[in-house]
């Protein structure tokens, strides 16, 4: 769990860095249909597999299958800033929005970078 909250710690970092380089320099991001499919996708198939999950945990009344539902929860909202930003920048032109939605980002993921590293599931 340690090892895997390194990770998120190490993405956060990686992002963030990104994001800002990318604003400071205003680097345009290249449109990404297939990226646009897949956040939507994911917005429709992560709650469901979240339902699923609880539904599996409250069943078997495991505490690691309720954390696995909150991971999921998780993805839908990093799911549904991506989306937004990658759209804004198709849509409106608004190049800096998809940098912006990734800064957005950062905090989450760093959240759970330290969860990890302090052995804390998400439902402690």
């Amino acid at each position: 769990m340690r090892l895997v909250g390194v990770c998120f710690l190490a993405l956060a970092l990686y992002v963030g860095y990104e994001s800002v380089s990318d604003l400071f320099n205003e680097k345009a991001p290249q449109h990404s249909i297939p990226g646009i499919i897949l956040a939507g996708v994911s917005l429709v198939v992560m709650p469901l597999l979240s339902r699923a999950k609880k539904r599996v945990g409250n069943e078997l009344g495991s505490a690691a299958m309720h954390a696995d539902a909150k991971q999921t929860d998780f993805c839908v909202y990093l799911s549904a800033i991506l989306l937004t930003g990658l759209l804004l920048n198709l849509t409106l032109g608004w190049w800096w929005a998809d940098p912006l939605a990734a800064l957005v980002m950062v905090p989450i993921i760093a959240k759970e970078g330290i969860d990890g590293i302090r052995a804390r599931t998400c439902c402690d």
